[in-house]
């Protein structure tokens, strides 16, 4: 995690230049005005998730503008598909403005001239990337944006990020940071590619991006004993149903996979140094098994080896 601003170690006749000049940093943007005479109180945030980040912002009222020579100076054509998670902004490209409602997802091509604020308090959060990385053609990007609401993935995407978000501190950190990034540019990629209605294989992308998306919720929640199927395909938006077919079409076994996963999870938990005052059966339960005595047969199977002989051979 990268804290770039927090208003209340600032003194208060240095917070505005701060808040504008972290806001313009951070977002690539040429110009950025506070909206507000109230006294600055804002905090941003950076996580970086391989070759993409997230960036959010909570704050008073500000405008960020991206201008003609902003535009012509971005470099790698940076996107940003965001949520907006409180009050009520007001986007603006070209000759249409478009209000945005906390929940509201929203696409940004910093490519173009535009204008993203709000007037209060408010706050919201994007994944930053690029249009290489997404590996679509501008003009679909641009001609998603106003349509981004039609694809079925819509509510999908806002729900990952926000729940990336919630999470950031730890999983910015952590080895499957790069997985979770590659995972939510394929889904902003599917978001987009449906949301445009004439994409030829619009199944196969969003079938596609299922299986990442649920690669990248167990990977996100191997710990808790409670991960199934059932509570994946809430997660997700989609039915039991829905998700069995998806997985059985990529060749998948649920179960079997979550269980496979939790087993390299444990077996590296084990070796590790900062594990060696852990009973085997606290490792098993922290991995996400509720029975250590199954957690051993599991092993066992797997490895070859007990895990306490493992544990040992490690040492």
């Amino acid at each position: 995690m990268a804290l770039l601003l927090d208003t209340t170690t600032i003194p208060l006749r240095d917070r505005r230049d701060a808040l504008i000049t972290t806001l313009r940093d951070a977002s690539g943007t040429g110009r950025v005005e506070l909206a507000d005479d109230e006294p600055v109180r804002a905090r941003v945030d950076l996580w970086s998730f391989g070759s993409a980040s997230i960036l959010r912002a909570d704050s008073n009222g500000f405008a960020n503008i991206g201008t003609t020579k902003s535009a012509r100076s971005a470099s790698g054509e940076h996107i940003a598909i965001g949520v907006h998670e409180a009050g009520a902004a007001r986007y603006q490209v070209g000759a249409t403005t478009q209000a945005v409602r906390a929940g509201e997802v929203l696409l940004v091509d910093v490519n173009r001239p535009f204008s993203f604020g709000w007037r209060g308090r408010g706050a919201a959060l994007s994944l930053n990337t690029s249009a290489a990385d997404l590996a679509l053609p501008g003009e679909m990007i641009r001609r998603a944006g106003s349509r981004l609401r039609s694809s079925p993935l819509y509510g999908l995407f806002g729900n990952h990020l926000m729940d990336l978000s919630r999470n950031a501190d730890l999983l910015s950190g952590s080895p499957a940071a790069g997985m979770l990034g590659a995972a939510s540019i394929e889904l902003a990629r599917a978001l987009i590619a449906t949301a445009v209605e004439d994409v030829a294989g619009t199944r196969d992308v969003v079938e596609q991006t299922l299986i990442v998306q649920v690669r990248a919720y167990v990977r996100q929640h191997l710990r808790d004993p409670d991960l199934s199927p059932g509570t994946i395909a809430a997660a997700l938006a989609i039915s039991p149903r829905h998700l069995h077919r998806v997985c059985t079409n990529a060749g998948l076994r649920l179960e079997q996979w979550i269980i496979a996963r939790r087993l390299d999870q444990a077996k590296a938990e084990l070796a590790h140094p900062s594990s060696r005052h852990l009973s085997i059966g606290r490792v098993a339960r922290r991995c996400g098994f509720k029975d250590p005595t199954h957690f051993t047969r599991r092993f066992r199977t797997a490895f070859g080896v007990l895990p306490s002989e493992w544990r040992r051979s490690t040492s």
